[in-house]
Protein backbone atom coordinates (compact mmCIF):
# COMPACT_ATOMS: atom_id res chain seq x y z
CA UNK A 1 0.00 0.00 0.00
CA UNK A 2 1.85 3.05 -1.23
CA UNK A 3 1.05 6.52 0.00
CA UNK A 4 2.05 9.96 -1.18
CA UNK A 5 3.77 12.28 1.28
CA UNK A 6 3.99 15.24 -1.11
CA UNK A 7 1.40 18.03 -1.06
CA UNK A 8 1.28 20.47 -4.02
CA UNK A 9 2.27 24.02 -3.16
CA UNK A 10 -0.63 26.18 -2.03
CA UNK A 11 -2.79 23.27 -0.92
CA UNK A 12 -3.55 22.32 2.68
CA UNK A 13 -2.90 18.69 3.71
CA UNK A 14 -6.09 16.63 3.47
CA UNK A 15 -7.14 13.30 4.84
CA UNK A 16 -6.19 10.35 2.64
CA UNK A 17 -7.79 6.91 2.68
CA UNK A 18 -6.78 3.32 2.03
CA UNK A 19 -9.27 0.55 1.30
CA UNK A 20 -7.42 -2.74 1.94
CA UNK A 21 -8.93 -5.89 0.44
CA UNK A 22 -9.33 -7.98 2.48
CA UNK A 23 -9.66 -5.67 5.51
CA UNK A 24 -6.71 -5.59 7.89
CA UNK A 25 -6.85 -7.49 11.14
CA UNK A 26 -6.15 -5.57 14.36
CA UNK A 27 -2.59 -6.92 14.39
CA UNK A 28 -2.02 -5.94 10.76
CA UNK A 29 -3.47 -2.51 11.38
CA UNK A 30 -1.18 -1.91 14.35
CA UNK A 31 1.80 -3.09 12.28
CA UNK A 32 0.86 -0.49 9.63
CA UNK A 33 0.69 2.22 12.30
CA UNK A 34 4.13 1.28 13.63
CA UNK A 35 5.64 1.11 10.14
CA UNK A 36 4.50 4.67 9.35
CA UNK A 37 4.74 6.20 12.80
CA UNK A 38 4.83 9.78 11.49
CA UNK A 39 1.26 9.38 10.18
CA UNK A 40 -1.83 9.22 12.39
CA UNK A 41 -4.15 6.44 11.28
CA UNK A 42 -7.77 5.72 12.11
CA UNK A 43 -10.02 2.92 10.87
CA UNK A 44 -13.71 3.20 10.08
CA UNK A 45 -16.20 0.50 11.00
CA UNK A 46 -16.20 -0.49 7.31
CA UNK A 47 -12.45 -1.12 7.46
CA UNK A 48 -11.37 1.99 5.53
CA UNK A 49 -8.02 3.33 6.75
CA UNK A 50 -7.87 7.10 7.29
CA UNK A 51 -4.51 8.89 7.17
CA UNK A 52 -4.75 12.17 9.05
CA UNK A 53 -2.34 15.07 8.41
CA UNK A 54 -0.34 16.56 11.28
CA UNK A 55 -2.03 19.36 13.21
CA UNK A 56 -1.33 22.97 12.31
CA UNK A 57 0.20 25.39 14.78
CA UNK A 58 -3.02 26.94 16.07
CA UNK A 59 -4.69 23.53 16.43
CA UNK A 60 -1.69 22.05 18.22
CA UNK A 61 -1.53 24.96 20.64
CA UNK A 62 -5.28 24.86 21.23
CA UNK A 63 -5.23 21.13 21.89
CA UNK A 64 -2.30 21.49 24.29
CA UNK A 65 -4.36 24.00 26.28
CA UNK A 66 -7.33 21.62 26.40
CA UNK A 67 -5.20 18.68 27.53
CA UNK A 68 -3.52 20.83 30.19
CA UNK A 69 -6.88 21.91 31.64
CA UNK A 70 -8.24 18.35 31.58
CA UNK A 71 -5.10 16.99 33.27
CA UNK A 72 -5.24 19.76 35.89
CA UNK A 73 -8.81 18.72 36.72
CA UNK A 74 -7.73 15.06 36.88
CA UNK A 75 -5.07 15.97 39.44
CA UNK A 76 -7.83 17.09 41.85
CA UNK A 77 -8.93 13.44 42.22
CA UNK A 78 -6.43 11.21 40.30
CA UNK A 79 -9.07 8.66 39.32
CA UNK A 80 -9.10 7.00 35.92
CA UNK A 81 -6.85 8.15 33.09
CA UNK A 82 -6.49 11.09 30.70
CA UNK A 83 -5.36 10.44 27.11
CA UNK A 84 -4.15 12.79 24.39
CA UNK A 85 -4.60 12.82 20.62
CA UNK A 86 -1.93 10.17 20.02
CA UNK A 87 -4.07 7.44 21.62
CA UNK A 88 -6.19 5.12 19.49
CA UNK A 89 -9.11 3.09 20.80
CA UNK A 90 -10.61 -0.06 19.28
CA UNK A 91 -14.39 0.30 19.47
CA UNK A 92 -17.17 -2.25 19.41
CA UNK A 93 -18.22 -1.38 15.84
CA UNK A 94 -14.75 -2.51 14.58
CA UNK A 95 -13.46 1.05 14.13
CA UNK A 96 -10.30 2.48 15.69
CA UNK A 97 -10.60 6.16 16.45
CA UNK A 98 -8.39 8.74 18.14
CA UNK A 99 -10.00 11.66 19.99
CA UNK A 100 -8.09 14.88 20.58
CA UNK A 101 -8.51 14.33 24.32
CA UNK A 102 -10.23 11.67 26.40
CA UNK A 103 -10.98 10.60 29.95
CA UNK A 104 -11.68 7.04 31.08
CA UNK A 105 -13.32 6.21 34.40
CA UNK A 106 -11.59 3.74 36.72
CA UNK A 107 -14.43 1.24 36.40
CA UNK A 108 -14.09 1.28 32.61
CA UNK A 109 -10.42 0.37 33.03
CA UNK A 110 -11.20 -2.65 35.22
CA UNK A 111 -9.74 -5.78 33.66
CA UNK A 112 -7.53 -3.85 31.21
CA UNK A 113 -3.98 -5.20 31.33
CA UNK A 114 -0.70 -3.34 31.03
CA UNK A 115 -0.15 -5.11 27.70
CA UNK A 116 -3.47 -3.82 26.37
CA UNK A 117 -2.65 -0.26 27.46
CA UNK A 118 0.71 -0.54 25.71
CA UNK A 119 -1.18 -0.93 22.42
CA UNK A 120 -4.53 0.48 21.35
CA UNK A 121 -6.96 -0.31 24.18
CA UNK A 122 -10.17 -2.18 23.34
CA UNK A 123 -12.46 0.27 25.12
CA UNK A 124 -14.43 3.43 24.53
CA UNK A 125 -13.51 6.50 26.59
CA UNK A 126 -16.26 7.79 28.84
CA UNK A 127 -15.55 11.36 27.76
CA UNK A 128 -14.08 12.54 24.46
CA UNK A 129 -13.11 15.90 22.99
CA UNK A 130 -12.68 16.61 19.29
CA UNK A 131 -11.13 19.94 18.29
CA UNK A 132 -12.16 21.20 14.86
CA UNK A 133 -9.21 22.18 12.65
CA UNK A 134 -9.26 24.52 9.66
CA UNK A 135 -9.25 21.55 7.26
CA UNK A 136 -12.07 19.63 9.01
CA UNK A 137 -15.61 19.55 7.70
CA UNK A 138 -18.13 20.25 10.45
CA UNK A 139 -20.60 17.63 9.20
CA UNK A 140 -17.94 14.92 9.23
CA UNK A 141 -16.79 15.91 12.71
CA UNK A 142 -20.39 15.78 13.91
CA UNK A 143 -20.78 12.29 12.45
CA UNK A 144 -17.65 11.18 14.30
CA UNK A 145 -19.08 12.55 17.55
CA UNK A 146 -22.25 10.53 16.99
CA UNK A 147 -20.09 7.44 16.44
CA UNK A 148 -18.34 8.04 19.77
CA UNK A 149 -21.67 8.17 21.58
CA UNK A 150 -23.00 5.08 19.77
CA UNK A 151 -19.88 3.18 20.79
CA UNK A 152 -20.32 3.95 24.46
CA UNK A 153 -18.99 7.44 25.23
CA UNK A 154 -21.17 9.09 27.84
CA UNK A 155 -20.25 12.68 27.00
CA UNK A 156 -18.50 14.27 24.03
CA UNK A 157 -17.50 17.83 23.18
CA UNK A 158 -16.89 19.03 19.64
CA UNK A 159 -15.00 22.29 20.06
CA UNK A 160 -15.20 24.76 17.18
CA UNK A 161 -12.59 27.50 17.71
CA UNK A 162 -13.70 29.35 14.58
CA UNK A 163 -17.34 29.73 15.61
CA UNK A 164 -16.18 29.89 19.26
CA UNK A 165 -18.66 27.34 20.52
CA UNK A 166 -18.90 23.75 21.76
CA UNK A 167 -21.32 21.08 20.53
CA UNK A 168 -22.18 18.98 23.57
CA UNK A 169 -23.15 15.34 23.00
CA UNK A 170 -24.68 13.15 25.71
CA UNK A 171 -26.30 9.77 25.49
CA UNK A 172 -30.11 9.99 25.07
CA UNK A 173 -29.97 13.81 25.23
CA UNK A 174 -30.36 16.18 22.25
CA UNK A 175 -27.14 17.84 21.15
CA UNK A 176 -26.76 21.40 22.42
CA UNK A 177 -24.38 24.23 21.54
CA UNK A 178 -22.59 26.22 24.23
CA UNK A 179 -21.31 29.67 23.33
CA UNK A 180 -20.43 30.77 26.88
CA UNK A 181 -16.93 31.70 28.11
CA UNK A 182 -16.65 28.19 29.60
CA UNK A 183 -18.28 24.77 29.32
CA UNK A 184 -19.00 22.54 32.32
CA UNK A 185 -18.63 18.79 32.38
CA UNK A 186 -21.39 16.36 33.27
CA UNK A 187 -21.50 12.66 34.08
CA UNK A 188 -17.96 11.21 34.04
CA UNK A 189 -16.39 14.68 34.07
CA UNK A 190 -18.70 16.33 36.60
CA UNK A 191 -16.77 19.24 38.09
CA UNK A 192 -14.51 19.79 35.09
CA UNK A 193 -14.86 23.31 33.68
CA UNK A 194 -13.03 24.13 30.45
CA UNK A 195 -12.08 27.80 30.25
CA UNK A 196 -12.81 28.51 26.58
CA UNK A 197 -11.38 32.02 26.72
CA UNK A 198 -7.95 30.47 27.24
CA UNK A 199 -8.54 28.09 24.32
CA UNK A 200 -9.64 30.89 21.98
CA UNK A 201 -6.51 32.87 22.90
CA UNK A 202 -4.38 30.08 21.46
CA UNK A 203 -5.73 31.11 18.03
CA UNK A 204 -4.42 34.66 18.28
CA UNK A 205 -0.98 36.00 17.36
Amino acid sequence: MAMSTLVPAGLQPVERTLVPDPPLSDAEFEALCHAFDTVQFERTKEGVILMNPPAGGFTGDGNAEIIWQLRTWWETHERGRVFDSNTGFYLRDNSMMSPDAAYVLPQTLEGITAEELTGFPHLCPDFVIELLSSSDRLAKAQAKMSDWIENGAKVGWLIDPYAKNVHVYERDVPTRIVSDPSVSGTGPVEGFVLDLKKVWRRYQL
